[in-house]
C-alpha cells in the first residue's frame, strides 16, 4: 500500500496486532507512548466501550501529530452475556474467564481509531466465538503454560486453546486476533487519499 508520503504510526505494543497491520503490506512504526488511562464511563453501552477505549488512546497519544502523520490504536473487549472481559490480572482471573467461555458463545468486539493532525474516526466490527466445554486441566494447561494476561477473555485464537477449544466462528478470524484488518485498511486508505 502507497502511504503518500504519510507516517503511519500504530499506538499499540500488541504483537498480534503488530503482525497483522504488517500483512497489509504497508510501512509502519510503533509508538506505545501514552497517557490514557483505560477507563470508561459507567453507562457507556457494552457494545461502544472498545471504541470509547481506542478513541481514548489515541487521544492520549504523547504528542501532536504532524500533518504528515497517521495513528492507528485499537481495543478488544470481550462479551459474555452481560460479562465485560478485558485483560485478566491473576491466573485465577484468567482461569475463571475461561471457565466462564467453556461451552457457551461470546462476542468479541475490536474497535479501530484511525487519527491524523484535523481528524478522527473510529469503526468497530463484533465476531460471535463459540467454545465447547474444556476441563479444568485443559483450561490450567493453558494458563500455565501460554499466559494470556495481555489477552482480552484470556486466551488467543491462534493458541493453543483456540486449536482445541473453538468449534466456530462467526465474523472475522482478524477482529477475534485484535485488529480487524479489513477496517484498518479502509481507514487507511481514507486518510492516506
Amino acid at each position: 500500500m502507497d502511504t503518500n508520503g504519510k507516517r503511519i504510526i500504530l499506538g499499540s505494543g500488541s504483537p498480534r496486532r503488530r503482525e497483522l497491520l504488517g500483512g497489509l503490506d504497508i510501512e509502519f512504526e510503533v509508538d506505545t507512548r501514552n497517557n490514557f488511562e483505560e477507563k470508561y464511563p459507567e453507562d457507556t453501552p457494552l457494545e461502544r466501550i472498545p471504541a470509547v477505549l481506542s478513541e481514548g488512546k489515541s487521544m492520549g497519544f504523547h504528542r501532536e501529530l504532524s500533518e504528515n502523520e497517521i495513528l492507528m490504536t485499537s481495543d478488544t473487549l470481550v462479551l459474555c452475556g452481560e460479562r465485560v472481559m478485558g485483560k485478566p490480572h491473576s491466573r485465577e482471573e484468567a482461569i475463571d474467564m475461561i471457565k466462564t467461555l467453556s461451552g457457551r458463545s461470546h462476542m468479541v468486539i475490536t474497535a479501530v481509531t484511525v487519527r491524523d493532525s484535523s481528524r478522527m474516526k473510529t469503526m468497530s466490527d463484533t465476531a460471535h466465538v463459540h467454545f465447547k466445554n474444556l476441563t479444568d486441566s485443559q483450561i490450567e494447561y493453558y494458563i500455565d503454560n501460554y499466559r494470556p494476561y495481555d489477552k482480552a477473555g484470556a486466551y488467543g485464537i491462534q493458541e493453543w486453546i483456540g486449536y482445541i477449544g473453538i468449534d466456530r466462528i462467526e465474523g472475522s478470524y482478524f477482529t477475534i486476533m485484535g485488529l480487524p484488518v479489513h477496517l484498518a485498511y479502509e481507514l487507511l486508505t481514507e486518510f492516506i487519499g
